[in-house]
């Protein structure tokens, strides 16, 4: 399997032809196929591919882990550049999504609604864990076993006039059956990383946890890079994914640098960053 970063908020150093953004978008080659893991907040995902030479138009098939733009505002870009592929996202009430922080600071970040006009054919509305290729999963089942994120205090969803806190009920995840075990993808976590992980051990009770990739959604206030929890309970994040023998974790954006830092204090070599243009190789 193999994994690239089309885009993150960072990108390493060397590589000034390809654009990074606050936002997410992985690449995945398993068992003969292509999948595309969300696509950014822009077209930035397409043009990094090109640069790292790979064809959005041969993609197979794509994920979408939530319904907030930094992970499905490339959509537009992908549905016009690829032809063929159908795109996986959780079926869930239509609203406004907002992030509000203050009193003062209200940003939309939902996605952008006219693309389902514009591609009515092209979507699957998941409501249940559903095989959408060979060994290929999104699971919708996530439990509420261990806390949620603190930063989701800042997220909202309007619906008829009425503004409520997002219960995160279009989030899904995706986890791949390999050889070697299981590889999940969380997008953000808003579910909690913790608990995707757990939802993936007991979808798939007594196979290892290779690789978990994604943002864990452990910073405050994105632009200001702050960390939503106390270090004691990120560092507990961290001591929870050992117990469960996770081979290797990726993680990167949402997860903040400064959550990052404190995580691999406790993880150690088991913990690496996603940035843009990077690889994994299981």
């Amino acid at each position: 399997m193999r994994i690239v970063t089309l885009t993150e908020n960072t990108k390493p150093g060397g590589r000034e032809d390809l654009t990074a953004e606050h936002g997410l978008s992985l690449y995945v080659e398993h068992a003969g196929k292509r999948i595309l893991f969300d696509s950014g907040a822009t077209e930035a995902f397409h043009r990094n591919a090109e640069r790292l030479g790979i064809s959005i138009p041969e993609v197979d098939v794509a994920v979408l882990s939530h319904h907030h733009y930094d992970h499905g505002g490339g959509l537009p870009y992908f549905l016009e550049a690829n032809q063929k592929a159908r795109v996986y996202l959780r079926k869930c009430e239509e609203g406004d999504y907002t992030f509000r922080a203050f009193g003062i600071m209200r940003k939309h970040i939902g996605l952008d609604r006219e693309m389902f006009r514009r591609y009515p054919g092209r979507f699957e509305f998941v409501e249940r864990d559903t095989e959408i290729l060979p060994g290929v999963f999104v699971l919708t089942g996530i439990g509420k076993r261990y806390p949620l994120p603190k930063g989701n205090r800042r997220l909202f969803v309007e619906r008829a006039g009425v503004c409520t806190r997002d219960a995160f009920e279009h989030e899904q995840m995706m986890v791949i059956e390999a050889e070697a075990g299981l590889v999940v993808f969380t997008g953000c976590s808003h579910s909690g990383i913790l608990n995707m992980v757990d939802a993936a051990a007991r979808q798939f009770p007594g196979v290892a946890i290779q690789a978990v990739l994604g943002g864990f959604h452990l910073v405050g206030i994105p632009m200001w890079n702050t960390m939503a929890g106390r270090k004691r309970e990120v560092e507990e994040i961290g001591r929870e994914m050992l117990r469960y023998e996770i081979g290797k974790v990726y993680t990167g954006h949402c997860t903040g640098m400064k959550a990052y830092r404190v995580l691999a204090g406790v993880m150690g070599g088991r913990l690496e960053y996603l940035a843009t243009g990077s690889q994994v190789v299981l």
